[in-house]
């Protein structure tokens, strides 16, 4: 594998790090990425060479208008793809992506610069894309949906050592929920003990079925009933 195909050295500091989080995995764009974004602009300056050589040597009439013509829009396609390309490229190199033990932060664009900045605990699935090529070169597809569905899409495409991206994410995602279920039962004990003797709760219960039976009636307004109602499940 070439050394530009590796995912990145993980380094000891980023800026966008919160107190206690480290990044666990780095990965990047595959130097393919240029190329599989690039095909547009190669039609650009296809399709300047195409008028470059439909233009005439008439200098004078409506064919010395429609040379001039041609002249201009040949030089815009021409400089347009050339100037695609080298955004598609100065974008792949700027493209990083990293997990920690929190979060999924990705970065990419140039002019019109995505960024990802998500939770571990709020993904809910992690998909991978690989075609031919990719499964040849080493890249592929990555689709990171949370827990609002395809409203939380996000779409990493062209990545190098996506298989293992995928697997430092679902790693993460797993430890952290086991930290937190390690946690819960010495969260809840004091709770338990603290919780109100069963005739308290009774009598609460009794209280806000006589206030929801006022409430029906009309006897009392809903804001009337919840500011009650809260005041009850307080005393709990």
């Amino acid at each position: 594998m070439d050394k530009m195909d590796e995912p990145v050295e993980v380094g000891e500091t980023d800026p966008r790090l919160l107190t206690g989080e480290k990044i666990i995995f780095t990965t990047r764009k595959h130097w393919f990425a240029p190329v599989a974004d690039s095909g547009r602009a190669v039609l650009f300056i296809i399709g300047a060479l195409v008028l470059a050589w439909l233009q005439t040597d008439q200098a004078a009439g409506i064919m010395g208008f429609v040379n001039r013509v041609l002249n201009l829009a040949t030089i815009a396609l021409f400089l347009g793809g050339i100037g695609w390309i080298v955004y598609n490229v100065i974008a792949w190199k700027s493209a990083q992506y990293s997990v920690t033990n929190r979060r999924l932060m990705g970065k990419e664009g140039l002019l019109r610069q995505k960024e990802t900045d998500s939770l571990l605990s709020s993904i809910s699935d992690v998909r991978m894309r690989q075609s031919a090529v990719g499964r040849m070169l080493g890249y592929g597809d990555i689709q990171i949906i949370s827990a609002s569905g395809s409203a939380g899409e996000d779409v990493f495409t062209t990545v190098v050592a996506a298989a293992d991206l995928k697997k430092h994410i679902l790693e993460e995602k797993v430890r952290g929920t086991d930290a937190r279920s390690a946690r819960a039962p010495a969260a809840q004990a004091p709770a338990a003990s603290a919780a109100a003797p069963p005739s308290v709760q009774a009598e609460a219960v009794a209280t806000l079925n006589s206030l929801a039976a006022l409430r029906d009636s009309g006897a009392i307004t809903t804001e009337e009933f919840e500011s009650k109602k809260a005041e009850l499940l307080a005393r709990i």
